[in-house]
């Protein structure tokens, strides 16, 4: 027969570690937020949430200091996502797509600040971290880990005009101080170099 649930003891554990409660995390459907499995979600105590995402299970938000972790409105977080600002600020803005994969995104070196902005798609198993700055409708898409990047603003995945949507990085591999344009896209089989730059018309010609 299952036992009842102590919530005061998962409640420390959590509270311990700088978390909101489990409480505390089923109330920020208030703000119109979807917490699909509050036992399995770790919010930050002081990260600042918006309105209208949604989150998987197994989805955390690690801040160690005050405003360090700053999401918008209409974010989805698929299982695995991961955002920890340990030694800098992460702000997210929004409609955007965190999965399906493991998305891990993390500020763990001194002076690291990563800006990600609005109606951008990361799907795959990705890992960004030191400073990058992430426009509107960028893409990383595959198995890929991301330091140093700046990737331009445009459309998104969705737009008509593969010229005019974000910058991608996509395939596989380590992208290191790598930056791109509006239209631009690298296709990394195990590193990225901008001499593999193409724009995304290359892959996605125009119909005629």
């Amino acid at each position: 027969m299952m036992r009842d649930i102590d919530f005061d003891m998962l409640d420390r554990g959590r509270q311990a570690r700088n978390y909101r409660t489990i409480t505390q995390t089923i109330a920020l459907a208030d703000q119109g937020n979807v917490i699909l499995d509050p036992f399995s979600t770790l919010i930050a105590t002081d990260a600042v949430i918006g309105t209208g995402n949604v989150l998987y299970p197994n989805t955390t938000f690690t801040a160690a200091t005050p405003g360090t972790v700053c999401i918008g409105n209409g974010n989805v977080f698929y299982p695995g996502t991961a955002i920890t600002a340990t030694t800098g600020k992460i702000s997210i803005g929004n409609d955007n797509l965190f999965g399906e994969g493991s998305v891990c995104i993390a500020t763990n070196r001194v002076g690291a600040d990563i800006i990600i902005g609005s109606h951008v798609r990361f799907r795959g198993f990705i890992d960004i971290g030191d400073t990058c700055h992430l426009g509107d409708g960028c893409q990383i898409l595959g198995q890929i880990s991301a330091a140093n990047v700046g990737l331009g603003a445009g459309g998104s995945f969705a737009h008509p005009i593969a010229d005019e949507r974000g910058a991608v990085l996509k395939g596989h591999g380590h992208a290191a101080d790598i930056r791109l344009e509006t239209g631009q896209v690298i296709a990394g089989d195990g590193r990225f170099t901008h001499a593999d730059m193409r724009m995304q018309s290359h892959y996605h010609p125009e119909a005629t």
